[in-house]
């Protein structure tokens, strides 16, 4: 079926015309039919506009375009709901911004567009990306495709429900504090977080803006390279896009890590973690010394306090951003006696409770008399964190951690406990703070019920290259990828 193709598949079959870019998409259409309403990855997709654009790739191949030319000619890519897609609904999953349609497009998606892609969809998410299962958006929870009574992760499940389920070939997700790799770990795919500044945040809705990147879920290592070296590029409309060359990624893909250092931090090795977590995180990691890798012991000595660091700096940016939903400008409005009222109104029904609490945090670290006991200290930490991989890296080449401590977890089984909660992105998170990129690849299952294991590994910054290497020969070397859930 050509909804389970990866992205180099499927492109060698439409240069070949064994198949056509509308079979492709409708392919997609007829999987979303079939199984989105045991998921409820999709908020939305508007079929003829998918097909319209299909159509309008296999004119251009007929006519002489080649996939040298526009590498993702033709491919099928869903988008979760926090890019402006131009002429697309934008509603964060929340309720505060009503009908709101994007009137452009987000850089990112111009440089798919500019490749080919076909952009259809809108992927569920936790509200304004605030959440790691998806239970925290308006219009519903996205369930795991390999275990509808589970979460999928977040806050970018339903990018990685989408792709795990054959709904796309692939899709664009955004990680703040593991929003791309956890989902990834749990429904067993491959999800890629740039180092920050790798990739334009113009046309994000930004939740907190010094941690937030835009990146891809993909069915393997490859498609993850290709797609990174497409959305990767200065950006001036984007002051915090980084003037560095961009690499052919794919072209490091040669399996040969024979030689390369890859640390394990100590510090990670955390009490709580799932013992079949733990177990196939070290037969992966035998695996990659089997071919060829050095395994070394680092250390990164302030991960303990990563996750307070993370959800005062990420609350307080995200108190700021969030200012400008007030139903004056533009998304929903509920009326009040005075503007005020009307404001207090308006925030007040169209915020869900996690991103209230969330505003409220920041607002209280932000404020008068606690800004230098909270914000700044953890501004402070955040730079020990990142000194901390700085100086591991100096004696390592990427650095080999499980993703997520757990597989995923029921529905509704840590909604009333935000700390348990949080504590799901404890092997995520740092890697933000540092702004270094990471992957996540699957690494393993576990049983009774067999749930996806996902393996992470962090690189320099801007170490992109290296990274997609030993995650693709570890990949290569076994056969997890090929699994699929049973819908």
């Amino acid at each position: 079926m050509l909804n389970q193709l990866t992205i180099s598949e499927l492109t060698a079959k439409l240069s070949s015309r064994e198949c056509s870019a509308r079979e492709a998409m409708q392919s997609c259409l007829d999987q979303v039919k079939r199984v989105d309403g045991q998921i409820h990855a999709f908020l939305s997709h508007d079929d003829a506009r998918a097909l319209a654009d299909a159509e309008a790739a296999d004119k251009e191949i007929a006519s002489g375009t080649t996939h040298k030319q526009k590498p993702l000619l033709g491919v099928p890519i869903a988008v979760k709901d926090v890019l402006s897609v131009k002429d697309h609904p934008l509603n964060c999953c929340s309720k505060i911004l009503g009908k709101y349609v994007s009137p452009y497009d987000a850089t990112a998606i111009e440089k798919l567009r500019g490749a080919g892609a076909v952009i259809f969809g809108r992927l569920n998410m936790d509200e304004f990306a605030m959440g790691s299962s998806t239970e925290n958006s308006a219009f519903g929870t996205t369930k795991n495709p390999w275990d509808i009574t589970r979460i999928p992760g977040g806050s970018s499940g339903g990018s990685a429900a989408a792709v795990a389920a054959d709904e796309c070939s692939a899709s664009l997700g955004t990680d703040t504090g593991g929003s791309i790799r956890q989902p990834a770990a749990l429904c067993g795919c491959v999800g890629l977080k740039p180092t920050y500044g790798r990739i334009s945040r113009y046309g994000l809705v930004a939740f907190a803006s010094s941690l937030d990147q835009i990146g891809p879920f993909t069915k393997d290592v490859r498609d993850s390279a290709l797609l990174l070296e497409l959305m990767s590029g200065i950006d001036h409309r984007d002051s915090t896009s980084v003037p560095q060359p961009v690499p052919n990624y794919a072209s490091a893909l040669n399996g040969n890590i024979k030689g390369l250092k890859l640390g394990i931090a100590k510090e990670y090795m955390v009490g709580g973690m799932d013992p079949q977590v733990k177990a196939a995180v070290d037969v992966a990691v035998k695996q990659l010394e089997s071919l060829g890798a050095e395994i070394v012991e680092v250390s990164l000595p302030h991960t303990d306090y990563a996750v307070a660091t993370y959800y005062i700096v990420a609350t307080a940016e995200a108190s700021a951003n969030l200012a400008r939903f007030d139903g004056i400008r533009y998304g929903a409005r509920v009326e009040g006696a005075n503007p005020f009222e009307l404001y207090c109104n308006t925030r007040g029904a169209g915020f869900g409770a996690e991103v209230k609490r969330r505003i409220i945090l920041g607002t209280y670290v932000l404020s008068s008399g606690y800004y230098d006991a909270y914000y700044l200290r953890a501004q402070k930490v955040r730079t020990l964190i990142r000194q901390d991989f700085l100086k591991a890296f100096e004696k390592v080449d990427a650095i080999v951690t499980p993703t997520s401590p757990t597989a995923a977890f029921k529905i509704g089984e840590k909604s009333d406990d935000p700390l348990q909660m949080y504590l799901s992105d404890i092997f995520t998170i740092s890697c933000n703070l540092a702004g270094i990129p990471g992957v996540s690849i699957p690494c393993g299952f576990t049983t009774n019920p067999k749930l996806p294991i996902g393996l992470q590994l962090l690189g320099k910054p801007f170490g992109e290259e290296t990274m997609l290497k030993i995650a693709h020969a570890y990949e290569q070397s076994t056969s997890w990828r090929k699994e699929k859930p049973p819908l």
